[in-house]
């Protein structure tokens, strides 16, 4: 065996260890081993070390300080664990080492990219003939929908955005629910639109759009709605208000980062009602697909335009005018779509149905615990949130530190409509009923030392 061969073996095994101990480990690394990261750092080395020194000091000192978030018991954010079969073909790929821009770059990625963006419209049910440019997240995805839409919508006025730049253009207006997700907001940032540019409508008791309340739209608006809000995992009701913006000539985006996947699941794919009608989509791979990060995907339904808006054509590197370094925001660029690729070859329709039906089963389940418990649950558990209170709100702080502490679990704070709360994200295909009663026992410990640690 090389010592290429050896090396890469000994890591493989370091990574097989960690996983095999992944459900017992701590969720949330304590201070002692944070401490050690310390031991990372330090002087520039000023002369070569043994590699496999350094794999075992990065895997003992490192991983010791890592988040279980590969676990069954980590219920914070919306983060997926890594399904075998997509960390598998990472590892594959890591070996192959390519540059993923175009076909002339490599072939093989360029049709695995291409395969998994014809799977992926047909399991989200998207219009066929769309764009799909595979990347790091959903915001940079999200950044490219909208730097399309913003191209798009001022073509449309008369103004030539690559010739004029924004000096002087038509004002875009973009129209967002009040509960906009900060990754939304960081793109719109970016593309140049300020504060008096953003029209904020209010949303319902379920963190859904009220159609009642939408501004008037026209041909210089984006539309921005959600399929799963980041704390009640509601849904827009797109049927009742995007056929109003496209019939004034607005574009409309769809972030669905975790929530587009209900298309996938025919008990929730009614909540997705008439999100095919809109103009573009982003969806996080590592979230609810647990593809490992960072894969994500724009989908735009005009295509020519998100390759023209997203060029980058060389004369030393040309490419086919689909090619990944044209859809996407990276010219050098790794296979984000390796995993959704390698996820829906193995799993299927019906399995990638299955484990979203999973999620939002243990979801319902854990919230059911939660009042038995009880904690106000907020939500109505449409998908896989659950939005908890307090009795008293302000001793969520208090509580989530007795969270914390306990570390059979992990989840975190929010705020709702003005308040303190925490919500708990099932998103990893390891969870199952073992790990919500372990979350509930930890629920329950930590309300029973809140109300010893209040009475004194």
């Amino acid at each position: 065996m090389s010592d290429e061969q050896e090396l890469y073996h000994a890591a493989d095994k370091m990574a097989a260890d960690y996983l095999a101990h992944i459900t017992d480990r701590p969720v949330f690394p304590g201070p002692d081993m944070v401490a050690q990261l310390e031991q990372l750092g330090g002087a520039l080395p000023t002369q070569q070390n043994d590699p496999h020194a350094v794999l075992d000091m990065l895997s003992r000192i490192g991983g010791a300080a890592t988040t279980a978030t590969n676990g069954p018991n980590y219920f914070g954010f919306v983060i997926g664990a890594l399904l075998p079969i997509a960390g598998a073909a990472e590892r594959i790929a890591l070996a192959w080492d390519q540059c993923a821009s175009s076909h002339v770059n490599s072939p093989a990625m360029a049709a695995i990219e291409k395969t998994a963006g014809q799977w992926l419209l047909e399991i989200l049910d998207l219009p066929r003939d769309t764009a799909v440019g595979f990347g790091t997240s959903a915001t940079a995805c999200g950044f490219s929908a909208l730097a399309a839409a913003q191209t798009y919508l001022l073509r449309q006025s008369g103004w030539d955005l690559d010739r004029s730049g924004l000096r002087g253009a038509p004002p875009v207006r973009i129209v967002v629910p009040d509960t906009v997700h900060v990754t939304v907001k960081k793109a719109i940032r970016l593309l140049g639109f300020g504060t008096r540019d953003i029209v904020t409508v209010q949303t319902d008791d379920f963190g859904r759009m009220r159609p009642d309340a939408l501004p008037h739209f026209d041909a210089l608006t984006v539309l921005c709605l959600q399929a799963g809000d980041v704390n009640t995992g509601e849904f827009d009701r797109f049927s009742d208000i995007i056929p109003t913006a496209k019939a004034a000539g607005a574009w409309v985006h769809v972030d669905g980062a975790f929530g587009l996947w209900a298309r996938a699941s025919q008990d929730k794919r009614s909540s997705t009602d008439g999100v095919e009608l809109a103009d573009s989509w982003t969806t996080d791979g590592h979230k609810t697909l647990n593809t490992a990060y960072d894969s994500a995907v724009t989908i735009c339904r005009h295509a020519d335009l998100l390759a023209s808006t997203m060029n980058a054509e060389a004369a030393y590197a040309p490419s086919e005018t689909d090619a990944q370094k044209n859809l996407t925001l990276e010219f050098s660029r790794r296979a984000h779509g390796l995993g959704f690729w390698a996820v829906l070859q193995t799993l299927g329709r019906s399995g990638v149905g299955s484990m979203v039906d999973g999620y939002c089963a243990l979801a319902t389940q854990l919230a059911e615990g939660c009042r038995e418990a009880g904690v106000t649950v907020l939500n109505r558990v449409v998908f896989n949130q659950v939005l908890c209170q307090l009795a008293d709100p302000a001793d969520t702080p208090a509580f989530l530190k007795l969270i914390e502490q306990d570390n059979a679990v992990w989840f975190g704070p929010t705020m709702w409509r003005g308040q303190p709360a925490f919500r708990l994200s099932v998103s990893s295909w390891r969870t199952d009923e073992d790990a919500i009663r372990r979350a509930l026992d930890a629920i329950g410990r930590a309300l029973h030392q809140l109300e010893c640690q209040k009475n004194g």
